[in-house]
């Protein structure tokens, strides 16, 4: 029984360490302690030892096609929704992440904050704006992601740049494209150019259309950067596998009702 436990525990590491790479924010300490604890508890009986190998050795599969070929590109351009700018009414630069201790944003931020520029720069819209997240996320004193932006923003344009709004207490994009339709409400916004990374841009321009019905949303994505989309190597196609988990779970979580608009 304590070498079956002991084998479970095991096992319950290599599934915490997936859940490390796979999990992103939501892989918490408390997460993967569970996920060990639960490991030894199903190897103390070998009945459930049994399932639990097996369980394991269907993901490892799994994971080793994900990582020695490249079938994960059809499913990720499946994500994907870019569109023809147009002149539109503002630019909508979907919140990402910010490093709290450097205070910087992060790849995803930065690349969505840059797309966003260019857009305007072109004369597509004279409104840009960025996203405040709620205390609900992060530590209770990190800076605001829409603060870093701003300091961006006026760094690089010390006179004459945008217009920025800025979304007030969001924590998913559910709060975004509530935020989005009260403004489009008050400014007569008729169309926006939504800006975020390419495996979030279809699942977000369909919840800002059906948000804010009477918008015309156009999905303008900025590049990737946390991998190469053509998938060439197994760093990638890890990259993408998490990509792809998330905005799945992301889906399931929506076709149960979602987390309610704040």
């Amino acid at each position: 029984m304590f070498s079956g436990a002991v084998q479970g525990a095991a096992l319950g590491c290599a599934w915490a360490v997936l859940a490390a790479l796979l999990g992103e924010v939501r892989a918490t300490p408390a997460l993967l302690l569970a996920l060990i604890g639960l490991g030894a508890g199903l190897g103390a009986s070998l009945r459930t030892r049994r399932v639990l190998a097996a369980g394991s050795g269907l993901a490892a599969a799994l994971l080793a096609a994900a990582l020695l070929t490249p079938a994960l590109r059809a499913p990720l351009a499946a994500l994907t929704l870019a569109q023809p700018p147009a002149r539109a009414d503002a630019i909508v630069v979907l919140g990402a992440g910010v490093q709290c201790g450097t205070r910087t944003l992060d790849t995803h931020s930065l690349a969505r904050l840059v797309r966003g520029l260019e857009l305007w720069r072109a004369g597509y819209a004279p409104t840009l704006t960025v996203s405040e997240q709620s205390g609900l996320l992060g530590p209770p004193d990190c800076v605001k992601l829409s603060e870093v932006q701003r300091a961006h923003i006026r760094a690089l344009y010390p006179q004459g740049g945008p217009e920025v709004l800025t979304l007030r207490r969001v924590t998913t994009t559910r709060d975004e494209a509530a935020r989005v339709r009260d403004l489009a409400r008050t400014r007569g916004w008729t169309r926006v150019l939504l800006v975020t990374s390419p495996s979030h841009s279809r699942r977000a321009a369909r919840l800002l259309a059906v948000t804010a019905p009477g918008l015309t949303v156009l999905s303008v994505p900025a590049g990737e950067t946390r991998f190469d989309a053509t998938l060439p190597l197994p760093h990638d196609r890890l990259a993408a596998a998490r990509v792809l988990l998330y905005e799945g779970l992301s889906r399931v979580k929506a076709a149960l009702g979602g987390t309610p608009e704040r």
